[in-house]
């Protein structure tokens, strides 16, 4: 797969300069220049017809927003998805196309598309096979549809790099690829390290996050998940869904930033 790429690596091979995102502030992209942030993840609104962010006007405040701030619209998030399955929900494959239009027009290089809750794909760790086999003829719909916009649908499940790979290649789209979660999968004891390594090329976008914790101090082995991303030349954003421990949300947006920051960008 390729991925929509943002940044290549230094003249003369100096690291790459990685740029950090975050789902914080509900897109307000004041908010997160104060908390140091590169960018920001956009929710896509709840079910109707017609999606809020399909909404010029929306689309146009964001815009504004990032254009006065500095800042860039990394991706978008599908969090509505979870409750009406991709997979299942009629109304859901035009919320997609929806959302594809959108992430063009803000220059979002992902859209976060989510299989947890009531659109889990797994039963005993095992695949749901009618869910996934209709998934797959949905995305097989739209992937092209995604990587003609220079936009790649992000499948964010507790998945092992064997059934990413799976599913990926199953829908056979450079327009779908890998939204990983180092935080669910470090939580399911999966082999983090190892499957990035594996999922090279399939990867489109990365949640940072460790539970309440602040990054670097919970159960996330953060090194290898860097020392990964690099074996990989991975090139998107990092995106926090970070906790708030303090209360301070922007407080702890940039010291979760100034982390991941520091940790992926070190010679």
């Amino acid at each position: 797969m390729i991925v929509p790429t943002l940044m290549a690596a230094e003249a003369g091979g100096a690291p790459r300069k990685y740029r950090i995102s975050a789902r914080h502030f509900g897109g307000d992209c004041a908010k997160a220049k104060l908390a140091g942030m590169d960018g920001v993840e956009i929710g896509v609104g709840g079910p109707a017809d017609k999606l809020e962010i399909a909404s010029p006007e929306v689309r146009k405040k964001y815009k504004d927003s990032a254009q006065t701030s500095g800042l860039a619209v990394s991706s978008l998030s599908m969090d509505l998805l979870n409750g009406n399955p991709l997979f299942s929900d009629p109304r859901a494959p035009a919320w997609a196309e929806q959302c594809i239009d959108a992430a063009k027009d803000l220059g979002a290089v992902a859209i976060l598309v989510p299989f947890f809750g009531k659109a889990d794909l797994l039963k005993n760790k095992e695949f749901k096979k009618a869910e996934v086999d209709a998934l797959v003829a949905v995305l097989k719909d739209l992937g092209p549809k995604a990587k003609a916009a220079g936009v790649a649908l992000g499948v964010e499940a507790t998945l092992t790099a064997r059934q990413y790979l799976e599913l990926l290649d199953r829908v056979g789209s450079d327009g779908v690829g890998a939204y990983y979660d180092i935080g669910n999968t470090t939580n399911a004891g999966l082999d983090v390290p190892a499957d990035i390594k594996a999922l090279k090329g399939r990867i489109c976008c990365v949640h940072f996050k460790d539970g309440n914790t602040y990054l670097g101090e919970g159960k996330v082995k953060m090194q290898p998940v860097a020392d990964a991303l690099h074996a990989i030349n991975y090139p998107g954003w990092i995106v926090l869904e970070t906790a708030n421990p303090s209360k301070d949300a922007v407080a702890d947006c940039k010291r979760n930033g100034d982390y991941a920051r520091k940790l992926m960008n070190a010679a």
